[in-house]
């Protein structure tokens, strides 16, 4: 089979040649596959089924100097176009936000803001001729709308803060819904486009979980952000109406896999297993969602041995996979703990499957 065949197939509960699979790298990860390996590209090197597209860098150079608080502003390695500052971690790859509107007070504040040019024809212009290229070699386009992260509430909570947006969904609610309205906006005309041209898998989503439940009360994820999902969602489908609704989001979100069912999700990603079981929810919901993910990043890849890694790789297909409906992925990026023998495991075990 082509990879676009086995994605399609697999996405649509039919049972490919082989399971398909991706994985993401960390910078420190993406240079010891290089020293290991002598290539450059890990999707190349393994034939990965799925190629990413997504739209050209910014060219308006704004100044979100005045939205940050003196104390921090010195720390500031990077501003994204969005206006989030980027402050170095602790360690490696990861960062710390400073939230541009975390001070703002009304919603004149909002129109304001100097919002980025998202949805430019300028940036997309390439994207159809891309997709088109990666279909005539024969990949599954997975389409990534340009946003700060997520789809409206991360995206919002960036901006905003975490604590100061959940703060508005009580007490400020003209300010909260003006903002997730401008958001929304941007993902459902970027949506619509990327879905026009002809992309296979449409990324949406937002982090509502944690590895205990549900980052807020399923009433409060109703009210705020299902809506607003479900509108995204229907722009692309009126598009193209058998685009694979991807969505993302990490820890243990049970309480919503039905309502994200009703409002078109078919891909659900990274199903955590450290505190869901994708066993048992294939067996809640059957061929109304496929699994994208499923390989603990927590758990089997950076403590197993390669041997384990291969035995839940395994399982996965038995059981998850039995009849299609699974992309086998860690459910992270890969990160700098992780040896190298399990991610070399990880494609073994998949390759192996195939041939029995």
């Amino acid at each position: 089979m082509r990879p676009i065949d086995r994605v399609l197939a697999a996405l649509g509960f039919e049972e490919p040649d082989r399971v398909p699979r991706t994985a993401g790298f960390t910078p420190a990860m993406l240079e010891e596959f290089k020293k290991r390996t002598g290539a450059t590209d890990p999707e190349d090197f393994w034939d990965m089924e799925v190629r990413s597209i997504g739209y050209a860098e910014t060219r308006v150079k704004a100044d979100f100097n005045r939205f940050f608080p003196l104390h921090v502003a010195h720390k500031i390695a990077h501003v994204s176009e969005w206006g989030i500052g980027h402050v170095p971690g602790s360690s490696h790859h990861f960062v710390d936000y400073v939230h541009p509107m975390a001070a703002f007070t009304s919603v004149r504040e909002l129109d304001e803001y100097p919002w980025p040019d998202v949805t430019a024809n300028y940036r997309r212009s390439t994207v159809p001729e891309t997709i088109e290229r990666w279909h005539e070699k024969g990949y599954a386009v997975m389409a990534w709308p340009p946003m700060a992260n997520g789809s409206v509430f991360e995206n919002a909570w960036l901006l905003r803060g975490l604590e100061q947006l959940l703060v508005d969904f009580v007490e400020n609610k003209e300010f909260a819904e003006s903002l997730l309205d401008r958001i929304t906006e941007f993902q459902v005309d970027n949506c619509r486009y990327l879905a026009n041209c002809d992309s296979d898998v449409l990324v949406t989503g937002d982090d509502v979980g944690t590895q205990r439940g549900m980052m807020m009360s399923p009433a409060m994820w109703r009210r705020w952000l299902k809506p607003r999902l479900a509108k995204i969602i229907a722009a692309a489908r009126e598009q193209k109406r058998d685009i694979r609704i991807f969505y993302h989001s990490d820890g243990d979100i049970r309480d919503i896999i039905p309502e994200l069912i009703e409002i078109g999700v078919d891909v659900l990603n990274p199903v955590q297993p450290e505190c869901m079981d994708p066993v048992e929810i294939r067996r809640l919901y059957g061929k109304k969602l496929a699994f994208w993910g499923t390989i603990g990043t927590q758990t089997t890849f950076p403590f197993g041995s390669p041997a384990e890694v291969k035995r839940v790789v395994s399982e996965r297909i038995a059981t998850v996979g039995r009849g299609g409906g699974l992309l086998l992925a860690p459910t992270h990026v890969l990160e700098p703990e992780v040896p190298w023998e399990n991610v070399l495991a990880f494609f073994e075990a998949i390759e192996d499957e195939a041939e029995r």
